[in-house]
């Protein structure tokens, strides 16, 4: 490209963004906390079925658990 042509997409994308200048009104972190705290920690239904699975499987063919750990 030439110059002209380099200058102007510059200028371009010099309207297109604008430059951050703004602070934040708050600081978001005690929010994050807040919002970490309300959330319990549940786990799936899916999770236990797919343990259940993994537990029926090791007990019927003990000979998979070297295959698990491989994979793991």
């Amino acid at each position: 490209m030439n110059e002209p042509r380099d200058e102007e997409i510059q200028s371009l994308l010099k309207q297109a963004i604008a430059p951050l200048t703004r602070n934040l009104e708050r600081d978001l972190w005690p929010r994050m906390l807040q919002r970490l705290d309300e959330r319990s920690a549940t786990v799936p239904w899916f999770d236990w079925a797919l343990l259940a699975l993994l537990a029926l499987w090791l007990c019927f063919s003990p000979q998979a658990i070297p295959v698990l750990l491989y994979h793991l």
